[in-house]
């Protein structure tokens, strides 16, 4: 009998995980065939998350969970999750309930029929503002065009990956990490599921601008190169403009004498090439400061406690 893994990081989620619970034995009941597995990470919950799901493990055995030690990020929660499931495939979702749990089904199905990673593609992103959908649709747009790997826009941490694609991901250790970038880099064999993603149920989304505009950075800086190279170029260019600006004034001044140049044009030009400056050290400063963090050798995270049914599965 194939195992499935239900992967699930929490970070107060107490208002939705009775639901979500519910919705699930739904779904193990449809799929009697399978062993089940429902793994939750939390990831450092404040509020009562943590109880609940010890609960729930003393009333049904399939349930299992990781305790982090303290709130490490999703992307770092999901990492623990790799480490820790034992199914022949992996599921992972919100517990917000605004990626359905019915779509499973059709993951087994092509999972089935021979796909490594079936991901959820949404047809509309739910309650989200119009400004904050824009702002999402403009990062995909520009990290497909500065990454040397297709990244799949509008799609999120929702799938099902086999085993072997877990057992990649258990590989790429760093701490830095955008998670959909590595599902993308990874390769295997994919298929796409399009869906329409529901509003939250409970609960507060801890996603906020900052949050989200952090993640974006990690997305690009983790899957290229290209803002280091976009510097390079910027500076090359303003080098050569500033030396034919040059010579254009040495030429007028042989010719019509020295005249003195405008006050407000040269404090535009020293501010304009300043902030130039200044932002082509902030990309350096970005990447410079990742290598930082991994050369201090630090475990991506730390678990303070777990159930006790032995965890993970040998590679």
């Amino acid at each position: 009998m194939k195992k499935v893994t239900l992967l699930i990081p929490v970070h107060n989620e107490e208002a939705t995980l009775s639901m979500l619970y519910g919705r699930l034995l739904d779904l193990t009941n449809r799929h009697s065939n399978y062993e089940w597995e429902i793994l939750f990470i939390n990831d450092g919950s404040s509020d009562h998350t943590l109880d609940l799901i010890r609960q729930l493990r003393q009333t049904d055995k399939r349930v299992n969970y990781v305790n982090l030690s303290r709130n490490f990020g999703k992307e770092i929660a999901m990492l623990a999750g790799f480490d820790y499931t034992t199914g022949d495939c992996c599921v992972i979702m919100d517990a917000d309930l605004q990626d359905p749990p019915e779509l499973v089904d059709k993951m087994l199905q092509y999972w089935e029929e021979g796909y490594d990673d079936i991901y959820a593609k949404r047809r509309n992103r739910g309650d989200e503002s119009w400004l904050r959908r824009r702002l999402s649709l403009a990062f995909y747009g520009i990290l497909q065009k500065m990454s040397r790997i297709d990244i799949l826009p509008n799609v999120g941490d929702f799938r099902l990956l086999d085993r072997r694609c877990v057992i990649a991901l258990r590989h790429m250790r760093e701490h830095e990490r955008y998670t959909k970038g590595l599902f993308c880099w990874i390769g295997y064999n994919k298929k796409g599921i399009e869906f329409d993603r529901g509003d939250r149920l409970a609960g507060q989304s801890s996603w906020g601008f900052f949050k989200l505009l952090n993640l974006a950075i990690e997305g690009i800086t983790s899957s290229t190169t290209s803002p280091l190279r976009i510097a390079t170029i910027c500076g090359m260019l303003f080098a050569t403009t500033s030396f034919f600006y040059a010579l254009y004034f040495l030429v007028k001044t042989i010719l019509y004498g020295d005249q003195t140049a405008g006050f407000p044009t040269l404090i535009v030009v020293i501010l304009f090439l300043g902030g130039v400056q200044l932002f082509s050290l902030g990309i350096i400063g970005e990447y410079v400061g990742r290598i930082f963090k991994e050369t201090k050798g630090r475990p991506a995270y730390l678990a303070s406690d777990y159930n006790e049914n032995k965890l993970g599965y040998e590679e």
